[in-house]
């Protein structure tokens, strides 16, 4: 072994370290010792590693310690949050490579090629279009300007010099460029990133590598035997570090919105109630006349609502409908007058309220006990702002037995908000085309006050008669997003609707409603 040179006038010792130095030599391979044991064996095992090789890649070492990629990255990144013991470098590489279909042209040629080649100086249109690759080739042959067309013939233009594009699919490789962009714009290649870590020693890992280190396999928890027998002290515990975060885990979650209506629908399940369904598209029958809104009513005009192209069955019994609008049917009332239209019943539109649901289930379910819920997606023409949206979810409930009356309406309201956790409830009157009496059942949320979250009532003589149902019907439409934003302390109702990955993780997991 070569001696270490000395200061002159100095006599080295024994281990080699000048005697002068003796205490700061030992006070040296004391701290040493003490942050070589403050890591843990991993991280003391990669420094092992790394220490022949200098740097080497994630998956490399990974193969070397029998861990996963990932894990040798921690690893790493502890070692470089303590002391810069080693260095992790992040490299993203980009490569190319065609789709199946971009496959099946190199093979084969662009479709315009393939087009351009299947028939002579000039082709008659009809012709051209019996071919299979018609409807994507006549396109590319004119931006291209490889054909005119004229009169219904199409005639070639003379020359058709392969492109960037039939060049960059003739080479192995794709490589950036004019041709490669034209591909992916064409969808016959993908971008595809890698992800890769690059892991180096630094030299105060290399100094604790060159002091020795460790390799032992630690104990991490204590068996009830080793604490009979006394084992335990001589064993090789592993050291904790209580005074560093833990890694941070990203579990998977449900959307915070997603995760609250299904709070929603699990307490009126537990309530007892049913969950009912039907189509986003309704006809204007059950979206509107059913339910006793006057034909020339403002929400059915193009502002307010969005038709569709064609038109609906009507159901059977529908003459009984138009005779309540016109002249309130058999009933004591006097209707809306004026002339009922069977083509604007027909008319297909995309549902705006839930209840378009309800009033199907009631016509399908005449005889009581009913009890039944939906959530759904609604639409209405709406300026989109932080508090409106032309699309939204809607809550509908309803109840039909012997003798239920208003009082049981403001008591299924007051419960469901309860285990929804808005333990004050108030109600107002209120007025809808549909129910008398009426109520907007209200809310009070700390900082905001009282705040109102949809309509209720019972459902009018006008709306039941003409399905033939003679009990009382309780029934209520609710904003499940409004819901949602005190809930969960929004502003902006279209923060619900946005892939905004860091606002879904860091929203916490709340289980069950405040009053249960």
């Amino acid at each position: 072994m070569r001696e270490r040179e000395t200061e002159p006038g100095r006599s080295p010792g024994a281990d080699g370290i000048p005697l002068g130095d003796a205490s700061n030599g030992a006070d040296t391979m004391e701290r040493t010792d003490r942050e070589a044991q403050a890591l843990s064996l991993n991280e003391r095992r990669l420094l092992a590693a790394l220490a022949p090789l200098g740097q080497a890649g994630a998956a490399a070492l990974g193969c070397a310690l029998g861990a996963t990629p990932d894990a040798v990255v921690q690893y790493a990144s502890l070692l470089a949050q303590n002391g810069g013991l080693a260095a992790v470098e992040r490299k993203v590489e980009t490569s190319y490579a065609l789709t199946d279909e971009g496959r099946r042209y190199a093979a084969d040629g662009l479709p315009e090629r393939q087009l351009l080649a299947s028939f002579g100086d000039r082709a008659s249109m009809t012709e051209l279009k019996s071919h299979p690759l018609a409807s994507i080739g006549i396109g590319w042959l004119r931006r291209k300007g490889w054909i005119a067309i004229r009169d219904g013939v199409v005639e070639k233009a003379g020359e058709a010099p392969a492109g960037e594009d039939e060049r960059a699919l003739a080479v192995d490789t794709l490589v950036d460029g004019p041709g490669l962009r034209e591909l992916l714009k064409r969808g016959l290649a993908v971008e595809r990133e890698s992800v890769g870590y690059r892991i180096a020693i630094m030299p105060a890992g290399r100094a604790l590598v060159e002091a020795g280190l460790d390799l032992r396999e630690e104990l991490g928890q204590l068996t009830h035997e080793m604490l009979l027998t006394g084992s335990w002290r001589d064993a090789l515990l592993r050291q904790y570090r209580v005074d560093r975060l833990p890694r941070r885990l990203v579990p998977g979650k449900v959307h915070p919105y997603q995760r609250l209506l299904d709070e929603m629908r699990q307490i009126l399940l537990d309530m007892g109630f049913i969950e009912m369904g039907g189509g986003l598209v309704q006809s204007g029958f059950w979206n509107f006349d059913a339910l006793f809104q006057p034909q020339d009513h403002p929400a059915r005009e193009m502002q307010d609502t969005f038709h569709l192209g064609g038109e609906a069955d009507l159901p059977e019994g529908w003459e009984r409908v138009r005779a309540m609008h016109e002249h309130g049917g058999e009933t004591t009332s006097t209707g809306w007058g004026g002339t009922w239209q069977e083509a604007k019943a027909r008319q297909q539109v995309l549902r705006t309220h839930a209840t378009a649901l309800s009033i199907q289930h009631l016509a399908a379910h005449p005889n009581p006990p009913v009890k039944a819920f939906a959530i759904g997606r609604v639409f209405r023409r709406e300026a989109i702002d932080p508090t409106h949206l032309p699309e939204f979810e809607q809550l509908e409930g309803i109840v039909m037995d012997e003798g239920v009356t208003f009082s049981h309406l403001l008591g299924f309201l007051r419960e469901f908000y309860r285990r929804l956790g808005f333990p004050q409830v108030r109600f107002r009157p209120g007025y809808f085309p549909y129910t008398e009496p009426s109520v907007e059942p209200e809310v009070f949320v700390e900082g905001l006050g009282w705040v109102e979250l949809g309509g209720a009532g019972v459902f009018r003589e006008e709306v039941t008669a003409p399905l033939g149902l003679e009990h009382p019907v309780l029934a209520w439409g609710l904003g499940a997003s409004r819901l949602a934003m005190l809930r969960l302390g929004l502003k902006d109702l279209r923060q619900l609707y946005r892939s905004d990955i860091d606002w879904c993780r860091e929203t916490p997991i709340r289980r069950g409603g405040g009053g249960r």
